[in-house]
C-alpha cells in the first residue's frame, strides 16, 4: 500500500506571509476566532492568566478543547484543510460552519444559530477585543476577506511555533503555561513564572491585572498589526527588569523594540535562515535567560537542567 509523502520542502514549512497581501484574510479569521474564544469564555470556570479561554493547534487547525454546557461537553475546531468550523457535542450531534470569503456579520449569523441549533443557549459580547476599530460582529460587513492560501500558511507556523514552544518549556519544572492561542491578541505564546507576584501595571485593565498578577517571562509568533506591520516573534519579561534592552540575546538578528518593550525576531529573518527551528529556540532560550538574570528569578529550583553562569 503508498502512502502520501509527509516530507515538505522549507518554503513549504516556513512559508512566505506578506503583510500588506495577508492582512484582510487574517483580520476577517481574526474575529472569527473571537466569537469561538468568547464562547469559551462564556462557558468555562475562570482559571489564572485567562487560561480558560485560548484556542489550541491542532493537525487541522485551532481547537477550543471540551467545553461544558448542562450536561453535556462540545467543542469547536477551525478546519483548515477542509474549510469549515466544525462543532461537536458529547451526544454525537455535529455542526459545520462553512470557511470561504464572507462578511464578519454572516459568519456571526450561522455560527451563533448552529449553536442553538444544538441546544446550547449562548450570550457573549459581540464587540471584538484587543483589536483597532472595533465594529460588533452582528454589524461587520467591512471583513470580508478569505484567502485559504494565507489561512493554510499562517497555520503552518502556527503548528512549526507549537512544536518548538513546547520543546522550550520542557526543561521548565516551575509555573507555565500551555502553549495557548490568544484569540484577542492574536497570537501563540507560551509563558514561565517566577512564583512571585508583580506589582499592579499602572492604569491595567481587567484583563491585563490578571495576566500580569505574577512575574512572568514569554515568547511567542504574532502576525503583526498596525504597531508592528509584519509577522514576527517576540520575548519579553514582566515587570521589565533595568538593563533589559541593553542585552544581546540570539541569534543575531533579533532587537529590543523601544516601542513594545519586548525583544522582536522579523519572521522573515526566521524563514530564510539556515536553521529556522534553531534560531527560534535561541530566542526562546536566550530572551528568557536575560530576563529571568536580571530580574534574579531562582533559576536552580524552576529549571530541570539549570547551570549557573560561574559554574560555566
Amino acid at each position: 500500500m503508498s502512502h502520501p509523502s509527509t516530507s515538505l520542502s522549507k518554503a513549504d514549512l516556513w512559508p512566505a506571509i506578506p503583510y500588506k497581501e495577508s492582512q484582510p484574510t487574517l483580520d476577517t479569521l481574526h474575529m472569527w476566532t473571537q466569537m469561538v474564544g468568547k464562547t469559551r469564555l462564556a462557558l468555562s470556570p475562570m482559571e489564572n492568566h485567562w487560561w480558560q479561554v485560548p484556542l489550541y493547534v491542532s493537525p487541522h487547525g485551532l481547537n477550543t478543547s471540551s467545553i461544558p454546557y448542562e450536561e453535556i461537553f462540545f467543542d469547536a475546531e477551525f478546519d483548515f484543510l477542509n474549510d469549515r468550523l466544525m462543532l461537536r457535542t458529547s451526544t454525537g450531534l455535529e455542526r459545520a460552519v462553512g470557511l470561504y470569503p464572507r462578511t464578519v456579520a454572516d459568519f456571526y449569523r450561522e455560527y451563533m444559530s448552529a449553536i442553538e441549533s444544538l441546544g446550547i443557549k449562548l450570550k457573549i459580547n459581540s464587540m471584538p477585543v484587543e483589536f483597532a476599530d472595533p465594529i460588533p460582529f452582528e454589524k461587520d460587513t467591512k471583513h470580508e476577506s478569505y484567502d485559504k492560501a494565507y489561512v493554510t500558511r499562517l497555520w503552518r507556523v502556527l503548528i512549526n511555533c507549537d512544536e518548538i514552544f513546547k520543546e522550550f518549556r520542557s526543561d521548565f519544572i516551575g509555573k507555565c503555561s500551555p502553549v495557548n492561542f490568544f484569540w484577542g491578541s492574536f497570537d501563540l505564546s507560551v509563558s514561565r513564572y517566577s512564583g512571585r507576584r508583580a506589582p499592579e501595571k499602572k492604569n491595567a485593565n481587567r484583563i491585563e491585572r490578571e495576566a500580569y498578577s505574577h512575574e512572568v517571562s514569554s515568547v511567542g509568533f504574532w502576525p503583526g498589526d498596525s504597531r508592528f506591520e509584519e509577522p514576527a516573534f517576540f520575548a519579553y519579561t514582566a515587570p521589565v527588569p533595568p538593563g533589559l534592552e541593553k542585552e544581546r540575546i540570539k541569534p543575531s538578528a533579533a532587537f529590543f523594540s523601544d516601542s513594545m518593550g519586548e525583544f522582536l525576531l522579523r519572521y522573515e529573518d526566521v524563514r530564510t535562515a539556515d536553521q529556522p527551528h534553531q534560531d527560534v529556540l535561541d530566542l526562546c532560550q536566550t530572551a528568557y535567560e536575560a530576563g529571568a538574570n536580571l530580574a534574579k528569578w531562582d533559576r536552580a529550583d524552576l529549571e530541570r537542567s539549570y547551570v549557573s553562569d560561574a559554574a560555566d
